[in-house]
């Protein structure tokens, strides 16, 4: 039951280039949804590279982020893997195409970590939104540099100026239930209309109701 990880084995080691600023990294962690915050979701899923639509602005957003000293993790809900649609291959392979669209307009712009669960909604895993699990093991992977056997639910971290975005209801609860401020983002425009706030630290974010189910 537990979550993917792009490109790698969940407990492989994790490297993690310098941040694009000049201080040490403090332990902000930017956890992002994907569909709807860096690109256009869909209500049938994004299933292949020609489906993916990058939101205006996203790039630049997500390089803002980790010029202002954050590690910046995506954290998505992906039940066509169990539902057996399709496999985290093609995943995969939407990932790679994500990752360099945004590299293309922003060289800062590199997702540090992208977590997923490929877990049906019925199927009660920890990992899966709303539940908190995949901030949990991200935060962990991102401490340890991915240097770990297992995940310690009752660890304890300082969570900086850490935030979680997301559109739907079910990313601000996981957010909420891991100790982070939440910020809800119109679908249509994605990171970029809340990316001031998140840069905020005396911002305390939105409340879950904000957000729709």
């Amino acid at each position: 039951m537990l979550p993917g990880r792009h490109g790698a084995g969940i407990f492989d080691e994790l490297h993690l280039p310098a941040l694009p600023c000049d201080t040490e990294w403090d332990g902000s962690i930017a956890y992002l949804d994907r569909d709807g915050v860096l690109n256009i979701g869909s209500p049938d899923y994004i299933n292949n590279v020609g489906e993916l639509k990058v939101l205006t602005g996203v790039p630049e957003a997500v390089g803002d982020l980790r010029r202002a000293g954050f590690r910046v993790c995506v954290v998505t809900n992906q039940s066509p893997i169990g539902r057996g649609l399709w496999s985290d291959e093609r995943l995969s392979m939407i990932h790679d195409e994500l990752q360099s669209r945004l590299l293309e307009v922003d060289a800062d712009a590199l997702l540090d970590l992208i977590l997923y669960s490929p877990h049906v909604p019925w199927a009660g895993s920890p990992f899966r939104k709303p539940e908190s699990g995949m901030l949990m093991a991200a935060r962990q992977l991102l401490e340890s540099s991915g240097r770990i056997d297992g995940f310690d639910p009752e660890a304890e971290f300082h969570e900086a100026r850490s935030a979680m975005v997301g559109d739907r209801r079910s990313d601000l609860k996981a957010g909420k239930s891991h100790g982070v401020r939440v910020f809800h983002t119109p679908e249509h425009i994605g990171l970029p209309a809340v990316l001031s706030r998140v840069l905020d630290a005396d911002d305390e974010g939105d409340d879950i109701m904000s957000a729709p189910v």
